[in-house]
Order: C-alpha cells, then structure tokens, then sequence
C-alpha cells in the first residue's frame, strides 16, 4: 500500500481489488468460451468445405471421363453448390477468425488486470487504481459489443476446461512437499 493512506483509500482500493479480480474472472470465462466457439467454427468450416470441395472434383472427373456419366456429375455439382452455398451463408471461416480474435482480446483483458491487481495496486494511489479499473472495464465493455453471442455448448465446454484447470499457471500452484 502507498504510505500515508486513509483507512477511506485502503478500503477503496480493497474494493477495487475485489472488482479487478471479478474482470479477470470475467475475461477468463469470455476467452474459453470464444476459443471453444473457435473450435466448433472450425469444425463447420471443415465438415461443409470439405464435402464442397470433393464433391467439385468428382463432379468435374465425371463429366470429363464419359458422357454417360453426366446425371452422376449434374447430382455432384448440384450437392457441391449446395455445401457451398451453406457454407458461404453460415460464414464458418469469418465467425471461427472472429471468435479467435475475441478470446485473444478478453486474454489481453485478462492479463492486464491480473497484472495491475498484483503487481501494480499496492503502489498505485486510490486514484491511479481506479482509473486503471475504469479503463479496462471500458475495454471488456468494448470487447463485449463486438463477441459473438455464445452457444450453450461452448459455455460448459468452456466452463470444464477452466475447472479441470486450462487457465492455472504452475506459478500459481501450491508447491509440492516432495517425498511422500
């Protein structure tokens, strides 16, 4: 704490304290679940790109190799478009670079507000302290009005990483007492 400070300041910066490590709670959450909706848009992508692209091929060999073959290459083509077209409209690869963007936001989020809870808070002033809480409050705000809105899925996927401990750092651990 910085010398000379109230009982009033302490206890306001006690309070921000508690609110930086609700911001990082929040942005850790925020950041597994976009990387898990990451995941899913890239599942989408493959499991429609794929078939469109094999389809296109087969179609394009069929009407190649003979002219009986055409009602085989009209039907290929014909499923080809429409993965295509599902594709195009889900827009699988811009939501998945769109969802990457938005967990790598909220871990910048994230990281900054673990950093000035521990390392900056005890020498800042009361002032200092809540205007940096302002800021990146302002930040996860922002960052909140662009995500994407997630799926129930991604949540619990979201939520067991964390618990099974994806965003522990072995600093943070307890150390262990070896030997038993």
């Amino acid at each position: 704490m910085v010398t000379g400070e109230s009982t009033q300041d302490t206890e306001r910066k006690t309070a921000i304290e508690n609110e930086l490590k609700r911001l990082e709670e929040s942005a850790m959450y925020s950041a597994q679940i976009q990387f898990e909706q990451t995941k899913q848009w890239r599942g989408v992508n493959l499991a429609l790109g794929v078939p469109a692209t094999l389809l296109a091929a087969i179609s394009g060999t069929a009407a190649l190799v003979n002219t009986s073959g055409r009602i085989a290459a009209g039907i290929c083509a014909l499923a080809s478009a429409a993965f295509g077209a599902i594709l195009t409209t889900v827009n699988a690869s811009h939501r998945m670079n769109q969802a990457a963007a938005a967990a790598n936001a909220y871990l910048e989020i994230q990281t900054a507000a673990r950093q000035a809870r521990e390392i900056d808070l005890p020498y800042w002033t009361a002032e200092e302290a809540r205007n940096a809480l302002a800021e990146l409050t302002a930040r996860r705000d922002e960052q909140n009005k662009t995500a994407e809105v997630p799926n129930r899925r991604s949540y619990k996927k979201a939520q067991k990483n964390i618990q099974g401990g994806g965003q522990t750092y072995a600093v943070d651990e307890p150390e262990s007492t070896g030997g038993e």
